[in-house]
């Protein structure tokens, strides 16, 4: 008996699958942008993450499902450190979230630069997240061409948004779909994602035939 990612498997389905994780300081929105990303809604009790909250939407390019899977990591040093080794493996690409009234984490910026190139994740397409535009004074903003010069040095786009504003969700959704045309255009390996799946769990199959022993089982 033999089978190949061609052949038909009941309960599997052909999709590809990009993970993106979302960093920043505690507070600065991370849940509330991919909730609004994901659920078309702005979430009203936010509580701070405690290491990973798990969200994916399913979207179409050039009529092919992709599959977006959003790791909004705790922002707090506590929270993150047993789970830093887990969430940063097999990522596709990464948003970095700052609060544009606090200036401090957009200093944070930095440090979480050097964390993403010490995962070896500095060739893989990142974008710069401004949020809470709805929130503070003109004056108390941080100023969008500070916010881009860091954006530039680093060669990541810059996006400046509120996951409360149904005013701004475009950019949220921009955000995101940027990310995934920049993913699907690199034509990554298909996988194989379970039907109906909640998690970050897949299935992957083999290119090649070959004969399957009975120890051999498809799931990972």
């Amino acid at each position: 008996m033999s089978t190949s990612a061609n052949e038909s498997v009941p309960g599997l389905k052909q999709k590809k699958v990009f993970k993106i994780i979302v960093l920043g300081d505690s507070g600065v929105g991370k849940t509330c942008l991919t909730f609004r990303f994901c659920e078309g809604q702005f979430l009203d009790k936010s509580e701070a993450t405690i290491g990973v909250d798990f969200r994916e939407r399913t979207i179409k390019i050039r009529n092919e499902d992709i599959k977006l899977q959003l790791w909004d990591t705790a922002g707090q040093e506590r929270f993150r450190k047993s789970m830093v080794q887990h969430y940063y493996r097999n990522v596709h690409a990464v948003v970095i979230v700052y609060d544009i009234t606090k200036p401090e984490t957009f200093h944070s910026i930095a440090s979480w630069m050097q964390e993403i190139e010490s995962h070896g994740l500095m060739g893989a397409p990142r974008v710069l997240v401004g949020n809470k535009c709805d929130c503070g004074t003109p004056e108390s903003r941080l100023a969008t061409t500070y916010a881009q010069r860091l954006a530039d040095k680093y060669g990541m786009p810059l996006f400046e948004t509120s996951a409360l504003l149904d005013s701004e969700c475009d950019n949220v959704e921009s955000i995101f779909m940027t990310l995934a045309h920049k993913l699907y255009s690199k034509q990554p390996l298909r996988v194989i994602s379970v039907e109906g799946e909640l998690g970050p769990r897949r299935v992957t199959l083999s290119r090649q035939k070959r004969p399957l022993r009975n120890d051999t089982c498809l799931c990972s």
